[in-house]
């Protein structure tokens, strides 16, 4: 009966041959269409971005860039201080 070998950390099994799962990355929906910059004033462009709870979602799930993703996270802060989106969902 071969032995199973245990991570030290977490108590899990090892992959054979030290295999890492390689996901496919989303490709950024704003370079996509080409936007140069990200305005607070157009909520319908940033609304799919906002979760319902009025949280902004990280780039990793929504597959922006890390440009783009600057820019979208203070283009939803300045919405919220002018109150053209709510802070917390009721």
């Amino acid at each position: 009966m071969p032995r199973i070998e245990l991570n030290k950390k977490k108590r899990l099994p090892k992959r054979e041959g030290g295999k890492r799962r390689v996901y496919k990355r989303k490709p950024c929906k704003f370079c996509l269409d080409k936007v140069e910059s990200i305005s607070y004033l157009d909520y319908s462009r940033f609304q799919k971005f906002v979760t319902e709870r009025g949280k902004i979602v990280p780039s990793r799930i929504s597959g922006t860039c890390a440009k783009h993703q600057r820019q979208l996270a203070r283009a939803i802060r300045r919405a919220r201080v002018a109150a053209l989106i709510p802070f917390v969902a009721e």
